[in-house]
């Protein structure tokens, strides 16, 4: 086999979404698995369409999450340009040959021309109206216009377009990487569109000529692409590049958490979760709309958990680094039904991820937020509290206001731990506790001298640890939750502790 080469080509015209990076990791994945090349070209051919700083937070979101293209715009190689917009002159020749070798033509219809035969095949009941090999023969182009009167028109700079002219009665077939055998018969193909009345080229011609000149190998793209593949076939065999033709893989649609329709921007906003790698802010309204970087994702868990949605490894094993997937990723194991997103299972994955960190590196997220909160704290308690609570946090901007009683006395008590264990013999166990360490010197202070003197007053009032033990935690944190309450003593120091049950106390009891 050639050296395997793919390519990832988005359209700037709006902020990525997280299928066209899971798009782009799959590529990635395939090449570097076979020791090839990813590639990554900007398909701008739709001027109309282009939005200012699109192609720099595609940069950017690919960045963040580690998928780094061997050849791009920002980084090109010997294939260049890599922006569609650059390459506009070289399209024409190919689009040339096509008419030439009698596989194209040139279509001289109005719009209003248009829309009048979509009404008459509407009128005929003809269930999708389209430009094909038999309303072609009605209309205004090089096939039903006399040569002389295609050449004046074309000299006097009439507005045209090139179609591709697709065979009536015959049978296109590709072998698709995921679906197998995929049959489709061209009566149903349009004669799609290849170059524009702007003298920009469609996607279908770019695509197919790029991809060509760029020794692409696999066409690695979204189901939703599936239809265009046989129109992709046809130009394949017309410009004469059958034989290296690349492989076609469709990858299955990223479905609603329900399974019910594709995922969009609007079920992100209606459910509560991002569906773009980062924020984004609209350049013509202002709008921001919410990315999975600022809301706290770390990119190895979002590649992780993009990388199950459509894939497997044929195991139970859940947790891959980019490397990790690098090595075990293969086509075959993707599947063909569309994966329902799971906004649950991605924090999930987040969660995994941030407990697996060093507490020195944890310890500086918070650090961050204490600073803004005014609060002094050493890099030291710092990672003891943060190895107390990663337990318990999903995101990184969560160990402040879940650790906040380790810096600051609890300001409200939870009333349901309140209501069920603040009795009269658990707060006499809290008033003797408290002058039981507060007897104690500093350096005898820990959890075990904690846990001991706290569990020999508990046996003395012959009392169970269930029905003292929620008060003690209540009167240090305010919470009836949350972790190891010994090493939460030690964390805060005795004079803190002894300090919050006589507030406690005094709230409480008042």
């Amino acid at each position: 086999m050639d050296k395997v080469r793919v390519r990832f080509a988005p359209s700037p015209t709006g902020p990525l979404h997280i299928g066209g990076v899971r798009t782009a990791l799959f590529n990635y994945l395939f090449a570097k698995h076979n020791n090839g090349e990813f590639l990554l070209r900007i398909e701008d051919t739709d001027q109309t369409r282009f939005v200012p700083g699109a192609e720099e937070y595609i940069q950017k979101s690919l960045e963040w999450v580690g998928i780094s293209p061997d050849e791009s715009p920002w980084n090109p190689g010997e294939c260049g340009p890599y922006r569609q917009s650059e390459r506009k002159g070289m399209y024409m020749e190919y689009a040339q040959k096509l008419i030439d070798e009698g596989n194209a033509y040139y279509a001289f219809d109005t719009p209003e021309e248009l829309d009048a035969m979509r009404e008459r095949l509407k009128k005929a009941k003809v269930a999708t109206p389209q430009y094909n090999g038999i309303t072609r023969m009605q209309m205004k182009n090089s096939l039903t216009l006399p040569e002389d009167d295609v050449k004046r028109r074309l000299e006097s700079g009439e507005p045209y377009v090139i179609r591709l002219k697709v065979p009536r009665k015959e049978e296109v077939r590709l072998n698709d990487m995921v679906r197998g055998w995929v049959m489709v018969h061209s009566h149903t193909i349009d004669d799609k569109i290849l170059m524009k009345s702007d003298g920009m080229p469609t996607y279908h011609l770019a695509n197919v000529v790029d991809d060509h000149l760029m020794g692409i190998t696999h066409v690695i793209r979204g189901e939703e692409w599936l239809p265009s593949a046989p129109l992709h076939v046809l130009l394949y065999q017309y410009l004469g590049w059958e034989d290296t033709m690349p492989r076609f893989a469709h990858l299955p649609l990223l479905l609603k958490p329900d399974g019910h329709g594709k995922l969009s921007k609007r079920d992100g906003d209606r459910l509560g979760f991002p569906v773009f790698p980062m924020q984004w802010a609209d350049p013509s309204t202002g709008d921001i709309s919410q990315g999975y970087k600022e809301d706290g994702f770390l990119p190895e868990a979002f590649i992780n958990f993009l990388a199950f949605l459509g894939w497997s490894p044929g195991n139970n094993d859940e947790m891959f680094t980019l490397e990790k997937l690098v090595e075990v990723f293969t086509i075959e194991r993707v599947g063909k039904a569309g994966t329902k997103f799971d906004y649950d299972k991605a924090k999930w994955f987040n969660q995994q991820y941030l407990k697996e960190k060093p507490d020195t590196e944890l310890a500086q997220y918070l650090l961050a937020d204490l600073e803004k909160e005014g609060i002094e704290c050493s890099p030291e308690k710092a990672a003891l509290v943060a190895n107390q609570l990663k337990e318990r946090v999903v995101f990184p901007n969560e160990f402040w206001p879940e650790g906040k009683f380790f810096f600051q006395q609890p300001d409200s008590y939870d009333e349901k731990t309140v209501k069920k264990k603040w009795k009269p013999e658990a707060v006499e166990v809290l008033a003797k506790y408290k002058d039981a360490i507060v007897a104690m010197d500093n350096a005898d202070f820990n959890a075990a001298s904690a846990k001991s003197t706290f569990m020999g007053l508990i046996e003395d009032a012959g009392l169970k640890l269930g029905q003292v033990m929620p008060a003690l935690r209540l009167a240090i944190s305010g919470k009836g939750m949350g972790p190891d309450l010994m090493i939460m003593q030690e964390i805060i120091g005795k004079e803190e502790v002894a300090a919050r049950i006589d507030v406690a106390i005094e709230k409480l009891e008042a």
